[in-house]
Formats: structure tokens, C-alpha cells, sequence
């Protein structure tokens, strides 16, 4: 199993920035290299893609709405992936959710993701 907790999500104002992270831990995740990702949700709306990255961090995917203002990496020594977000909207409130699977490819396909994090909040005020 794999266990995911997100940490650094609050309150902003539009135009500003937040640092998201995720730590991994548990025995699956230790044994595979896994990719990780982000997601976000907003009441009454499927859960979307946000950002996703390979277990070497070679590479990198991004929603169109995350291109140009978000940026994803990771630290396998500390089992850790952050998402950097800068010049945030009001639109990118949300929950955002930490995620994992072995495979890198389909990464933004939510349903199936086999590991989640609880989510984190993110609030950006106009």
C-alpha cells in the first residue's frame, strides 16, 4: 500500500502563490518507481488533472490551466513531490489531491488512479 498526505494548502490572494507538497510513504511505494500527480476538485465537479510526474522527473505533464504558472517536482530521497504555484486565480480554488501509480502514462485519467492522498484546500480570494 501507498500513503499520500498533502500539506501547504490555505489561503491566498489572487495573484499570489502557495507551495503544495505530498509525502509518500509504505512499502509499495518503496519497491516501485511510481509516478505522482495532482489533481483538484471543486464541489459538484469531477476531480481534474492538474500535474503529473515520472519517477525520474524526466518528465513532466501539465493541465492546460497549470502551463506557464504551475510547477511539479519531486525529491525520491525524501519521497516527496511539490506542486509550485504562482500568479493564482480565483478559479484554482479547489481541493487538491496528491496522487500515485506505477505507471506514468494515462497519469491524468482520475478513475484509474490507485492511490489518493485526503486532499489539501486551496482558497484564492479575489
Amino acid at each position: 500500500q501507498v500513503q499520500l498526505v498533502e500539506s501547504g494548502g490555505g489561503l491566498v490572494q489572487a495573484g499570489g502563490s502557495l507551495r503544495l507538497s505530498c509525502a509518500a510513504s509504505g512499502r509499495t511505494f518503496s519497491n516501485y518507481a511510481m509516478a505522482m500527480g495532482w489533481f483538484r476538485q471543486t464541489p459538484g465537479k469531477e476531480r481534474e488533472f492538474v500535474a503529473a510526474i515520472s519517477w525520474s522527473g524526466a518528465r513532466t505533464n501539465y493541465a492546460d490551466s497549470a502551463k506557464g504558472r504551475f510547477t511539479i517536482s519531486r525529491d525520491n530521497a525524501k519521497s516527496t513531490v511539490h506542486l509550485q504555484m504562482n500568479s493564482l486565480k480565483a478559479e484554482d480554488t479547489a481541493v487538491y489531491y496528491c496522487a500515485a501509480k506505477e505507471v506514468y502514462s494515462d497519469f491524468s485519467y482520475a478513475g484509474g488512479m490507485p492511490y489518493w492522498g485526503k486532499g489539501t484546500l486551496v482558497t484564492v480570494s479575489s
